[in-house]
C-alpha cells in the first residue's frame, strides 16, 4: 500500500500509510497532532484540501516579540495561512512568502515565509495605535488600505508566481479566499482558529480542483461541477476549537466533517520554526558589501550591528572578522 490510497479495513493504519476517513472512529489512540500538515483529497468531489496546527513553533515564534494581543492573532493567523499555502510547495527547496503592505493601518507591514516545512514571520506595527483596538478587529481597523502578496518562488525550476489582492473582509483568512478567487480562479474555503491561552493555532483549506489533482481549464472551475457547493458546505461548519484542540487527530477531523466521503489522506509534514539567521550567514552578507560600504556601518568600535526582524535577534559582527 502506498500515501494516497484507501484503507479499507477496520484496523488502525500503519505509519505512512494513507487512510479511508471512513473509518477514522476505529482509529487507535493517536498521538498529538501539533506543529504538523495534513494533505487530503476528496476525489469524488474533485476536491483537495490541507489541515494545519500549529503550537510550540508558533510560541518560540510569538514569545520573541511580545506583541498586544490583537496583534499576537494576526501574526498567529498569518503563520497559520503561510503554512497552509507553503505545504502546496511541489518543489522541496521552494519558499512561500506571504507579505502585506498597508497605509495608515495600526500594521504597516507583515511579513512570513515558508521552506521545507521551517517558517518564520513578524509584523511592524504603531503600538500607541495598537493599545486603542479590541481584541479582535477587522481587517481594516488594523491594515487600513494595503494588499495581500504571496509569492511562490520553485527554486527547482527557477519559476515565481506572484498573486496581489486588495487586504478585504474580516480576516485573514478572507482575504486569502479572494486570492485564490482573483488571482487563481480557483473557488476555496479557508478557516482559522487561534486559542491565545495554549499559543495553539490551525487552519483548513479546501479547494475545487475539477477532474483531479491538476484541474482542468480555471474556466470550468465554476460551470459544471455543483459538489463543490457541498464540500464548501461541510467544511464551513469546522469550529475554531475543532482546529486549535491538539487532542483532536486530523483523521477524526475529516471523519466529522467529510463521513460520507471517501477521504484520501497523505502522511503528515512536520512544521517548526526556522529562522536562518546566525552570525556565519551575516558574516556572509556583510562580506559581499565594498570596503569602503563595510567601513561606513561600523560603530567607532569597529563593529557592525544588524537586526533580525525575524527572531527580534541582534548580531554584533567585528568588521575585521567579516
Amino acid at each position: 500500500m502506498v500515501p494516497g490510497q484507501a484503507v479499507e479495513s477496520r484496523r488502525p493504519a500503519s505509519a505512512g500509510e494513507a487512510t479511508n476517513v471512513e473509518y477514522a472512529p476505529y482509529i487507535a489512540a493517536m498521538t498529538s497532532q501539533i506543529d504538523q500538515a495534513l494533505a487530503f483529497t476528496l476525489p469524488d468531489r474533485h476536491a483537495r484540501g490541507r489541515l494545519v496546527r500549529l503550537g510550540p513553533s508558533l510560541d518560540q515564534i510569538l514569545a520573541a516579540h511580545g506583541y498586544p494581543p490583537a496583534i499576537e492573532r494576526v501574526l498567529a493567523e498569518a503563520l497559520v495561512l503561510t503554512a497552509l499555502l507553503g505545504s502546496t510547495l511541489k518543489d522541496a527547496t521552494g519558499q512561500l512568502t506571504l507579505q502585506a503592505q498597508t497605509q495608515n493601518g495600526v500594521i504597516d507591514l507583515l511579513v512570513c515565509d515558508y521552506r521545507g516545512g521551517e517558517m518564520r514571520g513578524y509584523l511592524r506595527h504603531d503600538a500607541e495605535r495598537a493599545s486603542t483596538i479590541g481584541e479582535h478587529p477587522i481587517l481594516a481597523d488594523l491594515f487600513g488600505t494595503g494588499y495581500l502578496a504571496i509569492t511562490f518562488d520553485q527554486v527547482a525550476t527557477g519559476e515565481r508566481y506572484q498573486g496581489i489582492v486588495p487586504l478585504e473582509g474580516a480576516s485573514l483568512a478572507e482575504a486569502a479566499q479572494s486570492y485564490f478567487a482573483q488571482s487563481e480562479q480557483i473557488p476555496s474555503l479557508v478557516r482559522i482558529g487561534f486559542d491565545p491561552v495554549g499559543r495553539v493555532a490551525g487552519g483548513l483549506m479546501l479547494q475545487h480542483l475539477p477532474e483531479g489533482e491538476e484541474g482542468r481549464e480555471r474556466l470550468h472551475t465554476r460551470l459544471d461541477h455543483p459538489e463543490w457547493e457541498h464540500v464548501a458546505a461541510l467544511g464551513g461548519t469546522i469550529q475554531a476549537d475543532e482546529l486549535t484542540d491538539p487532542a483532536l487527530p486530523f483523521e477524526n477531523l475529516l471523519w466529522r466533517l467529510f463521513n460520507e466521503d471517501i477521504v484520501h489522506v497523505q502522511p503528515t509534514v512536520a512544521l517548526n520554526r526556522g529562522c536562518r539567521c546566525d552570525p556565519d550567514h551575516v558574516r556572509t552578507v556583510i562580506d559581499r558589501f565594498p570596503t569602503e560600504d563595510r567601513a561606513a556601518m561600523a560603530d567607532a568600535e569597529g563593529m557592525v550591528h544588524v537586526d533580525c526582524e525575524f527572531c527580534a535577534r541582534r548580531f554584533s559582527i567585528a568588521l575585521a572578522s567579516a
